[in-house]
């Protein structure tokens, strides 16, 4: 005899048992399986990041003033990176009118600042605003073709990762090229020695950021003749450029006629700011640094950010949306605990962070080191309140490395 109950195919429950049952060919579905496999099958589509909507694009102070949100300071950097941005989609949005013939040319950045001042930080909050595919890569793992390392392409193989390998979505993204000083030529006269991560990346790297149909693994890794590859059109794409440039003031100066240490000085000396020759800074100096004219050329927008002092440094620990200290305060709040930083345990984290010149950075690791024992304690305690003083600050760091550190960076 031939059972005509009705359950469901997923979880046994009969139609009696749940509100609705949904009928197919050889089974059923109940309306609860059927939101849970919906919640599922979401989950598991990936988010391309396509959602860049060109008529909404942002104005150039408005692009400044959102920076101003998670960056703090450095305004001459945010209001050229503000305004490269807004000319880049602006000439995205426009790319098929015809007027008179004029075409806009992408214009590439490059960022010139000390280590821990926020360049990465901008070029991600900036794609941030926009949510446009972006990728932050390395160029010291970068080698020229045939050698051991990354080909050029990589760069683009971690932007299709970030939109699941639509190069249609990867052709209106963001690369971040970090580190890009490290492949400075190494020698005025290359024929002396193979320059593979030197002059040999920057070659490689001039069709990037040009703009040309590049085959790019998939997976990155290196080329082979039965791969395949997806092609993407780099001429939409933006290329921002960050980098240290260790010691590229002397350069500076010696352009300028300036001394950076010493008692010698020039009659127009005194108008320049020593402190912050970075100011100052031209392709040639770029050129003298080591980077080739072809790819100084390729990057036109040059900008520079302006080293941390106290007060900046006091700034950023406290007033960012997504601040240190705000995400410790979040931290304890989790755990039912109320974290209070008092103005002087600030100010002393901050003379530490001055004194290890690490920038930016080195506030985290700062106040990890005060935070790490109490944060391994208190949840473990039924206690609602804690209060960071310098003295409880002090008495954390001198358990630490990082004093150690300090005595060693004094002698």
């Amino acid at each position: 005899m031939a059972n005509n109950k009705r359950t469901c195919s997923f979880c046994g429950r009969s139609d009696k048992e749940v509100r609705l049952l949904i009928s197919g060919l050889d089974g059923f579905i109940c309306d609860e399986c059927a939101e849970q496999a919906h919640q599922i099958a979401t989950l598991d589509k990936p988010d391309t990041g396509n959602h860049f909507n060109l008529e909404k694009l942002p104005k150039p102070k408005e692009i400044k003033a959102f920076l101003d949100q998670y960056v703090i300071g450095q305004d001459d950097a945010k209001k050229a990176l503000s305004v490269a941005v807004y000319n880049h989609y602006k000439r995205l949005k426009y790319k098929d009118q015809d007027d008179d013939g004029v075409e806009l040319e992408k214009s590439n950045i490059i960022m010139v600042g000390n280590t821990g001042t926020g360049k990465t930080l901008l070029a991600r909050t900036i794609a941030k605003m926009l949510v446009v595919p972006f990728t932050i890569v390395d160029a010291t793992v970068l080698t020229e073709a045939g050698y051991v390392g990354e080909d050029v392409e990589s760069l683009l193989s971690r932007l299709l990762q970030e939109c699941d390998y639509d190069p249609k979505v990867a052709e209106t993204g963001i690369v971040f090229i970090d580190e890009i000083d490290k492949i400075a030529r190494k020698s005025d006269n290359p024929s002396i020695t193979r320059d593979v991560s030197g002059e040999g990346v920057q070659q490689g790297l001039l069709k990037l950021l040009e703009g040309s149909v590049i085959n790019v693994p998939p997976y990155g890794g290196r080329k082979h003749p039965e791969q395949q590859f997806i092609q993407v059109d780099t001429k939409n794409i933006l290329f921002i450029c960050g980098g240290a440039f260790d010691g590229i003031e002397k350069r500076i100066a010696n352009r300028l006629n300036t001394n950076v240490v010493g008692f010698d000085a020039v009659e127009n000396s005194a108008k320049v700011d020593k402190a912050n020759l970075l100011q100052y800074i031209a392709p040639m100096d770029l050129k003298a640094f080591g980077l080739i004219p072809e790819i100084v050329g390729r990057l036109p927008i040059l900008t520079y950010l302006k080293p941390l002092d106290k007060k900046a440094l006091r700034d950023i620990l406290t007033e960012p949306k997504n601040s240190i200290i705000r995400q410790y305060v979040h931290l304890f709040k989790l755990d039912g605990v109320e974290l209070v930083f008092t103005d002087d345990a600030l100010d002393f984290i901050v003379d530490k962070a001055v004194e290890y010149k690490l920038g930016a950075r080195g506030l985290r690791s700062i106040v990890e080191s005060v935070m790490t024992e109490p944060m391994f304690e208190i949840p473990s305690t039924k206690k609602k309140i804690l209060v960071v003083d310098k003295e409880y600050a002090q008495k954390q760091i001198e358990k630490t490395n990082l004093n150690i550190l300090s005595n060693k960076m004094s002698e």
